[in-house]
């Protein structure tokens, strides 16, 4: 894979978080990660992103909070009957 550019991190980002980048090509995409700031707040900030998703569908029927955006909600919800359950 070589150097890894910042829109490389992107490009690898799940397979980095699925754990199935090859041995190699894990060791460039975290040392990527120590040399640069702004793709290490990207990836907190992707994987805060995935929890709050996830955690928003534990309970499917339950109101959303008063402080989440309407649109938020429904292009999380659309989202989520776009793509199929990974977790499975």
């Amino acid at each position: 894979m070589g150097a890894l550019t910042c829109r490389d991190l992107v490009a690898f980002l799940m397979d980095y978080l699925d754990h199935s980048l090859e041995p190699q090509q894990r060791a460039e995409f975290e040392a990527h990660l120590a040399a640069c700031d702004e793709c290490v707040a990207y990836l907190r900030r992707y994987e805060q992103t995935i929890r709050l998703g996830r955690a928003a569908f534990e309970d499917p029927d339950a109101a959303a909070e008063a402080h989440v955006p309407r649109r938020l909600v429904e292009a999380i919800l659309a989202a989520r009957r776009r793509t199929p359950d990974r977790s499975r």
